[in-house]
């Protein structure tokens, strides 16, 4: 079984110093308000915007697209938050600047307490050992000329203080046992895999510096529905086993919600509603949030026969030009003059504020309301 010790990059640096080998986690109290563990992740007021430029001899900035416009959340220690979207509302923008594959325009991710945006060299690679992902297409995200040895053994060369060079073999086979694959297919290319095998690699990639957050851009979204719930219950073990804090970003609610503690609903670069998983399915108070679970397929045809379907009209607006004030306006049956004058705040809406209600959590609406859509 592959060794896990999870500490800071700092105290983990003295603790290897010191001789410790054993393997576990360090037990974190509970933090009411991130449902798992104490913070260790926080996004504050992200913001990623690509210019839009003109001309050919001097360029010359005429916009933005407004990837990713104000997002905030924390994550606990043992938590797993899910982000739900539709295409293009900055999920994966979000994932890749957690890892500082893409540096923000404006905001703060802040590693126990250390704004990673602002470091570099050394100090990075030290929060990037710390911090994996999960990519979403396990046929692009390895590399077909390598071996899976050489795919799972490489973040090994980059950190070798993790694995000593006589070792990194065994540890390679120990990664492939804890996925579910045979050791014995350390020598295999990728291309003599499955999808689902496939996804297994790279999870043991991910999960080959000892890492405490992973971050999972869309992990089944091109698997097969059987195979998607072997790998969900593979990460759910692997969490479990190892105290890992998932980012989980998907489009099936379903999967979300199964795997999730907490759930966040992004629209057009924001989060517009987030609770955990009971209050955003069984209470949701956003307008978008409850038109998103209204369209779930409900296997019970008596069910389905009664749920009320909410159709949304118009198109999503582009991020390079949104609408004022509340960017659900344009599409939102409640809209109002105030929704297109002033930005909602992520917050419990008034009317429930004090009440003791699944209701009373972070919704970004003027109007909110509960409004129960999905069938029970």
């Amino acid at each position: 079984m592959a060794e896990i010790i999870r500490t800071s990059p700092h105290a983990r640096a003295e603790h290897e110093e010191a001789g410790a080998t054993e393997a576990g986690a360090w037990a974190v109290p509970v933090d009411p308000a991130t449902g798992g563990g104490e913070t260790i992740l926080e996004v504050r007021d992200l913001v990623k915007h690509y210019p839009l430029t003109q001309g050919i001899m001097r360029r010359k900035q005429v916009g933005a697209v407004k990837a990713v416009d104000g997002v905030s959340f924390d994550l606990g220690a043992g938590e797993t938050l899910g982000i739900v979207g539709e295409s293009g509302c900055g999920k994966s923008t979000v994932a890749k600047m957690l890892v500082q594959l893409e540096q923000p325009t404006a905001g703060a991710i802040r590693y126990k307490g250390e704004d990673i945006t602002k470091l570099s060299g050394r100090a990075l690679k030290a929060v990037r050992r710390n911090i994996q992902m999960v990519f979403q297409d396990p046929y692009t995200s390895l590399n077909p000329r390598m071996t899976v040895g050489d795919i799972i053994g490489e973040p090994y060369e980059i950190h070798p203080e993790v694995a000593p060079k006589g070792s990194r073999r065994r540890k390679v086979q120990d990664l492939l046992d804890v996925v579910g694959l045979n050791p014995e297919y350390i020598n295999r290319y990728p291309h003599q895999f499955s999808g689902g095998q496939r996804q297994r690699i790279g999870i043991a990639r991910g999960l080959a510096l000892n890492p405490e957050i992973i971050v999972a851009d869309e992990p089944v979204s091109a698997l097969d529905v059987s195979v998607q719930a072997q790998v969900i219950n593979l990460l759910d073990g692997l969490q479990q086993e190892f105290n890992l804090s998932y980012l989980f970003i998907a489009h099936d609610l379903s999967i979300v919600r199964h795997i999730s503690d907490r759930v966040g609903v992004m629209y057009l670069g924001r989060i517009v509603e987030i609770g955990t998983d009971t209050e955003i399915y069984e209470h949701p108070t956003h307008p978008y949030t409850q038109a998103l679970l209204s369209a779930v397929p409900v296997p019970d045809p008596t069910a389905r026969e009664h749920r009320e379907r909410i159709i949304l009209t118009g198109d999503v607006p582009s991020p390079a030009n949104p609408p004022s004030g509340c960017r659900f306006r344009t599409r939102c049956w409640k809209a109002q003059e105030r929704c297109a004058q002033e930005v909602p705040l992520l917050a419990v809406p008034s009317v429930f504020r004090g009440v003791d209600t699944p209701a009373a959590h972070d919704s970004a609406c003027h109007f909110a309301e509960e409004k129960a859509v999905v069938p029970h």
